[in-house]
């Protein structure tokens, strides 16, 4: 399936239009979804990985950055019931204009999404859900960028809640330090009420935002979001331990 829409361009001189497609790598759930993730609204890009502008900007064909994956293990999956539901990527394109000519960059962000189901009221719905977000550093004029740095921890929870419809009250509670690719990792926990989308079940869900974490040539960002009840912060903890990289061939 492809996804064609607008999307904002960031701040950046001389860009002058932004589009995001999004495809799907794997899917092991014949059962339509919603995903839980709509990245290319909210992640753009500032730069290219690995090169100045300069570089970027006076070529003859459109710069491409791919990120590589993130995924949860096998073995951690095994323990705590969630499964893959989607491996997909979103390409944000943007172009820039120097000295009366247009130049394209093509950055494709990728994502793995699981989910499991929860019992609410003798029904059970996929309203617990995970993503790791891999998304490719960037660099303007030799220095680093992290294209997802300018949104705020607020802003990256609302990557996670389009499992969810009428969203509102969202707090910030506590946070925590856990370990994500063998380095450590800052995750804020936020609270909410929201309506089940598709079932209009209103519930209290509790959010999981990490940090993004260096990754290869890559950022990597956690996110969870399940109902409050349901009460599956220390899987969540687990599931952020148990991501694995692997960079782009």
């Amino acid at each position: 399936m492809t996804r064609r829409s607008s999307a904002d361009p960031p701040s950046a001189d001389g860009a002058v239009d932004t589009d995001v497609d999004a495809d799907t790598d794997t899917n092991t759930d014949t059962t339509t979804r919603r995903r839980v993730l709509a990245v290319g609204g909210a992640v753009g890009i500032t730069g290219l990985a690995g090169c100045t502008a300069l570089d970027v900007l006076t070529g003859d064909e459109p710069a491409e950055f791919t990120a590589g994956t993130a995924t949860v293990s096998d073995a951690v999956l095994d323990e705590n019931g969630y499964e893959l539901n989607e491996i997909f990527t979103e390409t944000v394109t943007q172009e820039f204009e120097v000295a009366g000519s247009t130049q394209e960059v093509r950055v494709t962000n990728r994502v793995a999404e699981y989910d499991r189901a929860v019992e609410l009221f003798g029904e059970r719905y996929q309203a617990a859900v995970f993503a790791a977000l891999a998304t490719p550093r960037v660099e303007v004029l030799g220095q680093a960028f992290n294209p997802i740095a300018d949104l705020n921890d607020e802003e990256r929870a609302e990557l996670i809640l389009n499992r969810y419809d009428n969203v509102d009250n969202l707090d910030r509670g506590s946070e925590y330090t856990t370990s994500m690719l063998d380095t450590d990792v800052d995750v804020v926990v936020y609270t909410a009420s929201a309506e089940i989308s598709g079932a209009g079940l209103d519930v209290d869900i509790e959010l999981h935002v990490g940090a993004p974490v260096e990754a290869g040539e890559d950022y990597v960002l956690p996110l969870a979001a399940y109902p409050e009840n349901f009460g599956d912060g220390e899987v969540v903890r687990r599931m952020i331990n148990g991501i694995e990289y692997s960079a782009e061939e």
